[in-house]
């Protein structure tokens, strides 16, 4: 047996332990494995495996790889400079990492263009780190309402981005937070909000994420392995 069937197995069996304690089912949840970095020959293996949803972080990767193997679904999971937005548009089938009015704008523009409605999620800074992007919990809803107001694109949820801990219990409380965010701003029944994915979760934390609501962990290392980090953000 291979060492990415082994580790696709064991993400999946975790993923349903964790949904079944929450008493899930765990069908709702959808694996997003995060192939940055890696070579497309190990994509290609896992969709063999029957894995089909993979996230990038860098737009020049994205689109290499999905134009090189277009067989299964991309996801834009990195920060997103509105330079590169219409490279990506079309590629990807949802852009996780919408941090900014201006950054809205421009997939809305550049969507306009090509004809198409993108699907979105917000990002949401779930420990307000300087260092990380996104709109914080008071912010969400006033952005959410006016980026929903947009053309050519559909606000499809939250994706929440929680603080590296070696712990997965200190990000419960972030977790839970998140979730009643989606909730309570779903309830709102918005125009061109969906609310109907949250993307939260990733190797360290994403069985604390499912037991709290995540309907998409994002998970790369337990997966592929350690990380490859490259020096420039593409």
């Amino acid at each position: 047996m291979s060492e990415l069937k082994t580790n696709l197995e064991n993400v999946r069996r975790r993923i349903s332990e964790a949904a079944e304690r929450a008493g899930r089912d765990p069908g709702e949840i959808c694996l997003i494995a995060v192939s940055k970095t890696k070579p497309l020959e190990m994509i290609q293996e896992m969709a063999a495996l029957g894995q089909q949803e993979f996230g990038e972080n860098y737009v020049s990767e994205l689109v290499e790889k999905q134009e090189a193997f277009p067989d299964v679904s991309y996801h834009m999971i990195g920060h997103l400079q509105t330079n590169k937005v219409k490279k990506i548009l079309g590629k990807t089938v949802l852009i996780h990492s919408v941090d900014s009015w201006h950054l809205a704008e421009t997939i809305s523009r550049e969507a306009g263009k090509k004809g198409i409605i993108q699907p979105i999620l917000l990002e949401i800074n779930g420990g307000n780190e300087p260092s990380k992007y996104g709109f914080s919990f008071e912010e969400a809803e006033d952005a959410l309402r006016k980026i929903a107001a947009l053309p050519g694109i559909r606000i499809e949820g939250l994706m929440g981005v929680a603080p590296d801990v070696d712990d997965p219990e200190e990000n419960r409380v972030i977790f839970r937070k998140l979730f009643q965010l989606s909730v309570d701003i779903g309830e709102k029944n918005i125009d061109n909000v969906r609310m109907k994915i949250l993307s939260m979760g990733m190797t360290n934390d994403f069985e604390t994420a499912i037991e709290e609501g995540a309907t998409h962990v994002r998970i790369g290392t337990a997966l592929f392995g350690k990380r490859i980090y490259r020096g420039d953000e593409l």
